[in-house]
């Protein structure tokens, strides 16, 4: 960022969510329930497949909407120049840093909310609270989002919020494997940049050919997703509700 101000709208927009989610919690559960919320975004047993999932969801799409591109307009997208080698560390190091938002997000509000609602519903209204989480970064100089359209970003969050969901429900709950999806998507998504060298206004929908073909294969895959929701979602209510820190 190239300001302070806007240095300390990162930091807010990072960890305010995990804060409120603590207080909360510590509020309605006291200091059982934070240890209970705490506790789920350590490391689960899960299988191989929820684990590449987070790590490579989003870089396959990026690769395949890169590859429709070509299709599309006759050339390849531009690609990003990071050494690919460091990846994985950024990765690693990023995993335990998406709890600040996750607590909030996927830890505190989604069990309420699919409890109440079901998770297809829920996870849909939440990635729509989380894309407007991250609208003052389309006003901040500096920002990688500044500029953008945030129409196309809506959308791509939205679908995304989907796939979290889906992998906190195959784990029960777990926060961990959301997060390494969280770190991996931070850390992939500039791989083949969908940002528009020109900015054509916050609530503009013109945005790079990449970023519509990425955020419609991610619509896609959510499509799947959420009929997978609907068709579990019978029985499963008093699962989300269990998530939820005791006295929550």
């Amino acid at each position: 960022m190239d300001s302070a101000a806007g240095a300390v709208l990162v930091y807010l927009g990072t960890f305010a969510p995990a804060l409120v989610a603590l207080a909360l919690t510590l509020a309605r559960g006291g200091r059982e329930g934070v240890r209970a919320l705490l506790a789920r975004t350590l490391p689960v047993a899960a299988p191989a497949r929820w684990w590449a999932f987070a790590l490579g969801y989003l870089l396959a799409v990026k690769l395949v909407a890169a590859g429709l591109h070509r299709l599309v307009s006759g050339h390849w997208p531009r690609f990003g120049t990071e050494t690919l080698l460091l990846i994985p560390f950024a990765i690693a190091i990023s995993t335990p840093v998406q709890a600040g938002e996750e607590l909030g997000w996927r830890g505190y509000a989604l069990p309420r909310l699919a409890s109440r609602m079901g998770l297809a519903p829920a996870s849909l209204l939440l990635g729509l609270a989380w894309a407007l989480w991250h609208l003052p970064l389309f006003f901040a100089g500096g920002a990688d989002k500044y500029g953008q359209s945030f129409v196309v970003y809506a959308a791509q969050v939205t679908a995304i919020s989907l796939a979290m969901a889906m992998l906190c429900a195959r784990t029960d709950g777990g926060l961990f494997l959301p997060m390494l999806f969280h770190a991996a998507v931070n850390n992939t998504k500039d791989i083949v940049p969908s940002a528009s060298p020109a900015s054509h206004g916050v609530f503009s929908p013109v945005a790079s050919l990449e970023a519509w073909i990425g955020a419609g294969l991610l619509w896609v895959c959510a499509a799947f997703m959420l009929g997978w929701m609907v068709r579990s979602e019978p029985g499963r209510r008093a699962r989300y509700q269990a998530w939820i820190a005791p006295a929550g």
